[in-house]
């Protein structure tokens, strides 16, 4: 098991989900992944914040749609930060957007929501009480987080900024890159025109999950509602598949080649 008890800055630290139907995501994602869902304290403090566990450990989060009209259901990626005012102001410097201007989560942390110039949607999480998920790229947890851009470039000039993260072009993909901390990958970059996504798919930021068998976690997902948008396919890292959940959330599942062959 590979257990965390915190994150460098500059690394994805936590992800979260937003959906109308916070008892039908939990539905949902407590059928694919075996989560059990736990409130965050009290419901009247935390708006109903929901805390994912995984044999015990907290691998997500989810929380219920509030503002007016349909909310889009969406998966979000928080990175580490050792202080959350300093990277709004990087953000801002660096062409950025301030959605959420810095705020404390009580004692669990202090957090903010950013949009790039590229149009891609980050939080950042300084640590309080909450440092993160505790398990990681194991089945059934987060194992990856990455930037589908139409300007990559513009992409890694913001975040070298703002994170202080290099980039490195990963071999045999083309169009994508490694975000880089120090001679760690934390990350990718996806360049959406090469990688021939739809016109009608905005940037955003995704996260990848583990599972043990892609084949037999999209045959579930689909029995519980969701839908296929990328069928599983092999490549160097692993097989792969994209889904879209009961309520629009987009996401991706991997079987990690090492894990398949372990």
């Amino acid at each position: 098991m590979t257990e965390r008890d915190g994150y460098e800055a500059g690394t994805p630290s936590w992800a979260d989900v937003m959906a109308p139907d916070i008892e039908k995501t939990t539905a949902f994602y407590g059928g694919l992944f075996g989560w059990e869902a736990v409130a965050a304290g009290d419901p009247e403090s935390t708006g109903g914040y929901t805390i994912f566990l995984k044999d015990g450990k907290s691998v997500a989060g989810a929380m219920a749609g509030s503002a007016p009209g349909p909310v889009p259901a969406v998966w979000s990626t928080y990175i580490a930060t050792d202080d959350a005012d300093a990277t709004a102001e990087k953000v801002k410097a660096a062409g950025g957007t301030v959605m959420m201007e810095p705020m404390d989560v009580m004692t669990a942390g202090r957090m903010g929501f950013f949009v790039d110039p590229t149009g891609g949607a980050i939080g950042v999480w300084q640590a309080g009480d909450h440092r993160g998920a505790q398990l990681v790229n194991e089945p059934g947890t987060m194992c990856w987080n990455e930037l589908r851009t139409r300007d990559p470039e513009a992409a890694k000039s913001f975040y070298a900024d703002v994170f202080g993260w290099g980039a490195e072009a990963f071999e045999g993909t083309p169009g994508y890159s490694i975000w880089m901390v120090g001679e760690a990958g934390v990350g990718g970059v996806m360049d959406m025109a090469v990688a021939e996504m739809p016109a009608e798919v905005p940037p955003h930021w995704g996260v990848v999950f583990a599972v043990a068998d892609v084949d037999q976690s999209v045959a579930t997902a689909q029995e519980l509602g969701a839908t296929v948008t990328t069928p599983p396919f092999d490549f160097a890292v692993g097989r792969l598949a994209g889904l879209i959940d009961p309520q629009g959330a987009a996401f991706s599942i991997i079987t990690l080649a090492e894990q398949a062959e372990g």
